[in-house]
């Protein structure tokens, strides 16, 4: 039986950022995103309250500040080598993210079978946000299970990859789990734990345990 492996994006690939953040730097606007992320992260906002904020703060975003954000984004090493290996092995590699669709879609490029992502209006902005259109924790498992379906696999075979608060109810729904770069909201959750900047080596956790 094939494995689905689904990935987390921010603090997970990402070492220590966000898509919202890189994508703000690119714009000045780092001490306005790092507010709306505290509040996000103490749940003072949630996620469509988040997304309706940072499309006023992005009015002037173009696909050239994305791509920067994109290509000067702290990744982990090692991502397009471990989806290389899963697609190798007969297996399936995906990201969910409560960021924007339009960065994480670019991860279809390094190899990523899917990419499931809020969904923003297009780049520059010239629509409004649709609140149904933006992710949150629980959307995550629904996801897993429509990729489940899509690529003939159960939940037994998946794997997710998370670091936080976002990815604890898929953590909480399948059985194999690896915290990357993790906080206590995974941690206790996880079947497995790495710190560090390398995606293989978190992988090979997995690959070791056969």
């Amino acid at each position: 039986m094939s494995r689905l492996h689904l990935f987390d994006l921010d603090g997970t690939l990402l070492y220590g950022s966000a898509a919202p953040v890189e994508i703000s730097r690119q714009l000045g606007l780092a001490e306005e995103i790092a507010a709306l992320e505290r509040d996000f992260a103490t749940r003072r906002i949630e996620p469509p309250e988040f997304a309706l904020r940072v499309r006023e703060l992005w009015a002037d975003l173009t696909e050239a500040h994305v791509a920067a954000a994109f290509e000067g984004a702290p990744w982990l090493s090692g991502i397009r080598e471990v989806w290389a290996d899963i697609r190798a092995g007969g297996d399936y590699c995906a990201v969910i993210s409560l960021s924007p669709g339009f960065f994480v879609d670019r991860l279809k490029d390094w190899g990523a079978h899917a990419t499931h992502g809020s969904r923003f209006p297009a780049v520059p902005f010239r629509e409004p946000v649709d609140p149904a259109g933006i992710l949150s924790a629980g959307a995550k498992v629904t996801i897993a299970d429509a990729l489940c379906d899509r690529f003939g696999v159960g939940r037994g075979d998946c794997v997710a990859y998370g670091d936080s608060m976002s990815d604890a109810e898929l953590f909480a729904a399948l059985p194999v789990s690896v915290a990357v770069n993790a906080d206590h909201h995974v941690s206790g959750l996880a079947s497995y734990a790495y710190t560090g900047r390398d995606l293989r080596d978190a992988y090979h956790l997995l690959r070791n345990r056969g």
